[in-house]
């Protein structure tokens, strides 16, 4: 049978697409624990055991109402909030002088490491913009980092592993990243978290996908030909890798969380170069296993890709509770194809943040017009804020979105 995107929730009206995609996905999701939990994945295994048992506190912020009632958290469980909640993927940094000025002559790894220096990061974007949330600043290395595996940001280039892992003794040789060595982001967290007040701060992390997609390659790809061929060639192997690298970002996640975050963001750079049979078999069951460490805790989930319009079902069945949408594909199309169950993330596109301010409102108001019809909509960019943006205009945005009353 073929399996498609372009179906309706089998949750309500049953088209017999949508079933068959669920139902692959399920029973492929059984046969990858399965196959997961053999030897030769001892690695996952023993990071997975690092973890303690998952609660948030009195203290934290979705339990004492700091954030409970915010524009974000509202929308992101689907009700109205009191102003159209606005936040920005690499809001913090890049295009900020005040970034650009604690950052210098500091390392990309060494400054998500610091915690002083990533809260200040952090807030940077939330007292220049007034966006509804905040993101924490951090990379998605930074679990390998943390579990001693030798990776390092090359200006210019990306994350470059000091060895690539592309057997199944490379994988079995992964160290473990232990729950204690993941005390700098948990102490970042709680600072941050400390000085924003009722305003939410959103942990992430990256998928098992995109982080295993760089240890095969060992540095950036296009087409990720090395993570795409072990998937067929050296499946058990591959299988090791995405529960390692999905217990690893699971962690991560849940230290944010833990620690005071009020939602988290699994994202996936390079989850577009794969076809959905191939997502849905060899990726969708690490992506569920690392938010497994996390998705009993309360807190919203999100889930985001580049490229993925066609893959939307899939990583919403995943077990997330919204759906981030790429500047591809209109957020109405988006809900379409997702039945209208879950509240959207997205899409102004990150391009016309440099065209005419007419240009870029009549578009901002294009993207809120389409997102009317899903469950919940929370405005951000189809990707990251570029680099050039002027800061200017991003706060002219936000400025704009929260003129626009909520319905």
């Amino acid at each position: 049978m073929g399996i498609t995107t372009e179906a309706s929730d089998p949750r309500h009206n049953g088209d017999i697409r949508a079933d068959v995609t669920v139902c692959r996905y399920l029973l492929s999701r059984i046969f990858g624990t399965i196959k997961g939990m053999t030897s030769s994945t001892a690695a996952s295994k023993s990071t997975a055991s690092n973890s303690p048992a998952g609660s948030l506190d009195a203290n934290h912020p979705l339990k004492d109402g700091r954030t409970s009632d915010s524009p974000l958290i509202t929308a992101y469980r689907g009700g109205k909030p009191s102003r159209r909640p606005v936040w920005f993927m690499r809001q913090a940094g890049r295009s900020l002088p005040e970034y650009l000025k604690v950052r210098e002559g500091v390392a990309m790894l060494d400054s998500c490491l610091r915690p002083e220096l990533a809260s200040e990061i952090t807030l940077q974007p939330v007292r220049r913009h007034d966006v509804d949330a905040a993101i924490f600043f951090s990379d998605i290395v930074i679990p390998l980092k943390l579990a001693g595996v030798g990776v390092d940001i090359v200006p210019g280039v990306g994350p470059v592993l000091d060895k690539p892992v592309r057997t199944a003794e490379d994988v079995a040789a992964l160290p473990a990243l232990t729950w204690e060595a993941l005390e700098p982001i948990r102490e970042a967290v709680r600072l941050t978290v400390a000085e924003l007040g009722s305003t939410p701060l959103i942990g992430f992390a990256g998928a098992p996908f995109t982080l295993a997609a760089y240890m095969v390659e060992g540095k950036p790809s296009r087409d990720h030909l090395g993570p795409r061929t072990m998937m067929h060639a050296d499946p058990e192997t591959w299988t090791a890798l995405a529960n390692w690298a999905a217990d690893a970002s699971g962690l991560f996640l849940q230290a944010q969380l833990e620690a005071g975050a009020s939602a988290g963001q699994l994202f996936d750079s390079w989850a577009g170069s794969l076809g959905l049979a191939d997502y849905i078999k060899y990726v969708a069951p690490a992506s569920a296993r690392a938010l497994d460490h996390v998705r009993g805790l309360g807190a919203p989930l999100i889930h985001f890709g580049t490229g993925t319009s066609e893959l939307l079902v899939a990583m919403r069945d995943v077990g997330v509770d919204v759906v981030g949408v790429d500047y591809r594909l209109p957020l109405d199309e988006a809900n379409r194809r997702l039945g209208g169950t879950v509240p959207l993330q997205g899409n102004i596109d990150p391009a016309l943040l440099s065209a005419p301010w007419d240009v870029l409102e009549a578009h901002v108001r294009e993207v809120i017009e389409a997102g009317a019809a899903a469950p919940g909509h929370v405005l951000n960019l189809g990707h990251g804020v570029p680099p050039e943006t002027d800061p200017t205009v991003l706060t002219r945005v936000v400025e704009l979105i929260h003129s626009i009353p909520a319905k």
